[in-house]
């Protein structure tokens, strides 16, 4: 199940948030400021995070900013949601990481068309890395047999020598040719 976090200081609008897309089959978690936001990121490693900007003890800036420092949570689609309409405000929020900013007020519609759209790039994101994956894999696995075969080819050749020939040789010949 999809896990989506939203961090809202103010309530009845988390509240609010949270019943919509729990209403849509998301599983939901709210925090109530920027530390507590960070706290259950760090902890629960959600898909998708919606996040007010204007908050106590830490603002969202400063959550995006810790979560994007982290090598766990930096990736996580992060969703900033406030009042300030400012493209200033916009574009620092960008600049920073956030995928999408929407402004109060916001329909429902706004806010799943968002979180949809969040989602399913990251799942395209995730494809196109697990199919580079593949690609280096299958490449690996091609090329490793020739890179173990030369070396094996080497030994095998002194272990038959050694065992055919082992009554023939003297000591120094076999120390010898063990450490090639």
């Amino acid at each position: 199940m999809t896990k989506i976090l939203v961090i809202e200081d103010e309530h009845s609008l988390r509240r609010d948030i949270m019943e919509m897309l729990a209403f849509e089959g998301y599983e939901v978690s709210g925090a109530e400021n920027g530390e507590a936001g960070i706290q259950q990121a760090v902890h629960q490693l959600p898909d998708l995070i919606i996040c007010d900007i204007m908050m106590p003890e830490l603002d969202g800036y400063g959550v995006l900013n810790a979560l994007r420092h982290n090598e766990h949570t930096a990736a996580i689609p992060f969703i900033f949601l406030t009042a300030r309409t400012d493209k200033v405000d916009r574009r620092q929020g960008m600049e920073q990481g956030a995928d999408d900013y929407l402004t109060k007020p916001f329909t429902v519609k706004e806010l799943l068309k968002s979180v949809d759209m969040r989602l399913r790039r990251r799942r395209d994101i995730e494809l196109v890395s697990e199919r580079r994956l593949d690609e280096l894999r299958d490449s690996i696995i091609l090329a490793m047999p020739h890179e173990l075969r030369a070396p094996l080819t080497v030994i095998l050749g002194f272990a038959d020598i050694l065992s055919a020939d082992s009554e023939k040789l003297t000591p120094d010949r076999v120390r010898e040719m063990s450490e090639h």
